[in-house]
């Protein structure tokens, strides 16, 4: 193999397996260690820069950073089932426990006298138009948000019900992006786009998201019209207080984190039975797996390979439902089919939730306008810098590809922010500075470093969750309590410091296989050279996480390699300590990605 580039900014990102899963990149050990030490403050700004909402994902993200984490693959002899560390909810501490004053250590909304004289409109206050928005506000642009509700949020306000994120939080958080002077025109519908482009602005963004929920065109279905909903429009009008009170009996037909949150609130309004029925596998489900523990938790049956046939009824009023079981059968290419077995169930219900999925609805968007749709419905977008068609248009969210997630909607603003700045400003938006990276030693001294280099050997702490009985009772009262001070700082004990790098210099090692003999997972080796399946069959613990890289020096004295399997080491600095000739030392890395302003353009 040939030495390892690690001038190559994206090497010592991808060893952050949880900032480099994280769609907006997220410093993730940074803000851990922060809490740690007692620094909220600290911990919320370094979430806030990247991921602008911290509050509210620390309680409603994907966490796709959590499966990625370092920690569930070193710790397989600790536990029956290794967990990673709980990142998402040391993300609502940073939130929590922040200070009243949070606003004086963010930046200041420019006066009008400095702008740039550049006029932005974001169509939908969801969270990529507020990124955008927080974004190209810091850099001097006059950015309007258009949104038909009375107050900005999106779908994180309509959609997420109030027992997983409080109302406040979303106040608090959205009001961080208006205070830099962001003008919001509430209660204002763009139902033309043509007219909106008329009014002179020097570029759009749309954020309206996934407005609109599948239907199922079953026999009864319209029959039955007045007792089944779409999820999400019910999940909106339960959240804006139009809708309090169901049925004594609720199906809800769906498997993805819309269907959980349906389920759970119906139980919140009185249903004294509750179903959740899917077609797919109960692995299949697309919903969060802690999102089914949670629905399951609270007593709410998951009946999966459960293929919906018709709505059954009586006198015209709605009684049940038929569903055909299914098999799940995986053919010769590894694709999975759903077989009908010919076997019929029913159940009865008093109303029905579908959350079957959603679609992006752009009625509002002439097709003379000069923006081209795919035969999806989505727009055609340049994926890198989502510019549409028609140049000074941008999508991102929802809008953009599809249904997906809050930090993904918050990474594509960023992107579309970056290439707004740059379309404004005569540059090539395909061009992009690749992230700056720093590497700063951690050393103190001969045996000491600038961070906790001894990871808890405890267990992923449980977040505790308010009385069943209380909790159950309102659609209002937050489930998930969050970690006290005392719990964060155990938890965040638990992370392995992924960002704070083995750095090899060759040229100091003189091959004493002191850093092999002390490291406690053997992911050192010194080797004779080979091609990369060769290799990773021959070190001290054979190389089994093929996505992971290796760390190979250039040949040493002896004409071996030095070869370290990143993908288990713990980032304990034992080999940096241990070492005679300082041939190793522990170096923070920091991203650093193009953001608006002058820095991104050429």
């Amino acid at each position: 193999m040939q030495p390892t580039n690690t001038h190559d900014p994206a090497y010592h990102h991808r060893v952050v397996d949880c900032q480099w899963a994280c769609p907006a990149h997220t410093p993730v050990p940074e803000y851990i260690r922060l809490i740690a030490q007692g620094r909220y403050d600290e911990a919320y700004l370094v979430n806030w820069a990247s991921n602008v909402f911290p509050g509210i994902l620390g309680r409603t993200c994907d966490r796709p950073c959590e499966p990625a984490c370092r920690r569930g693959r070193v710790e397989e002899a600790q536990a029956q089932k290794p967990e990673p560390v709980a990142i998402c909810r040391l993300k609502r501490v940073a939130a929590d426990l922040k200070g009243a004053d949070i606003h004086a250590r963010m930046p200041s909304p420019i006066a009008a006298a400095a702008r740039n004289g550049r006029r932005v409109a974001c169509v939908g206050a969801g969270p990529a138009s507020l990124t955008v928005a927080r974004d190209l506000a810091a850099a001097g642009y006059e950015v309007t948000v258009f949104d038909a509700e009375a107050k900005a949020g999106g779908f994180m306000r309509s959609q997420v019900p109030r027992f997983r994120l409080p109302e406040e939080v979303i106040d608090e958080e959205v009001d961080h992006v208006l205070r830099l002077g962001v003008s919001f025109r509430s209660g204002q519908r763009i139902d033309s786009m043509k007219a909106l482009l008329s009014e002179g602005w020097d570029a759009v963004f749309v954020g309206t998201g996934a407005p609109r929920g599948r239907d199922l065109d079953l026999p009864g279905r319209w029959d039955a019209k007045a007792q089944v909903h779409i999820g999400i429009d019910w999940l909106a009008s339960v959240s804006f207080g139009h809708v309090t009170t169901v049925g004594r009996r609720v199906l809800v037909l769906g498997g993805g984190n819309t269907a959980m949150d349906c389920c759970r609130s119906a139980k919140r309004l009185g249903a004294e039975s509750v179903t959740v029925t899917v077609r797919s596998t109960y692995e299949a489900m697309k919903a969060s797996p802690w999102e089914k523990e949670d629905a399951e938790h609270e007593g709410i049956p998951i009946l999966p390979q459960h293929a919906p046939v018709a709505f059954l009824l009586e006198g015209g009023v709605l009684t049940g439902m038929r569903f055909e079981i299914v098999d799940s059968v995986t053919d010769a290419q590894g694709r999975r089919q759903l077989v009908p077995t010919g076997r019929t169930v029913d159940l009865p219900c008093d109303e029905v939730l579908l959350a079957v999925g959603q679609e992006n609805a752009f009625p509002w968007i002439e097709r003379d306008a000069g923006i081209d749709f795919g035969r999806d419905g989505l727009p055609v977008l340049d994926p890198l810098t989502h510019q549409c068609s028609l140049p000074r248009v941008f999508f991102g969210g929802d809008a953009a590809f599809g249904p997906k997630n809050i930090i993904t909607a918050v990474a594509h603003g960023h992107e579309a922010a970056v290439s707004i700045d740059q379309f404004l400003n005569g540059q090539d938006l395909r061009q992009r500075p690749a992230p700056h990276v720093n590497l700063v030693s951690q050393k103190m001294g001969i045996h000491q470093w600038s961070y906790d280099n001894a990871p808890s050997n405890d267990l992923r702490f449980k977040v505790p969750w308010a009385e069943a009985e209380k909790a159950l009772a309102s659609i209002r009262v937050e489930v998930e309590l969050g970690f006290d001070a005392k719990t964060a700082f155990k938890e965040a004990q638990r992370c392995l410091n992924c960002d704070v790098q083995t750095v090899f210099a060759p040229k100091l090692c003189i091959e004493c296989d002191a850093c092999t003999d002390i490291c406690p997972t053997d992911c050192i080796s010194f080797v004779a050279n080979g091609d990369e399946g060769d290799l990773r069959s021959r070190l001290n613990a054979p190389s089994l996480n093929l996505d992971q890289a290796l760390l190979v020096s250039p040949e040493l004295k002896t004409g071996r390699v030095m070869v370290k399997d990143e993908d288990v080491c713990l980032h304990c600095g034992l080999c940096a300590e241990r070492c005679p000739t300082g041939a190793w030392d522990m170096q923070k890395f920091l991203l650093t990605t193009a953001k608006v302003g002058v820095g991104c353009r050429g």
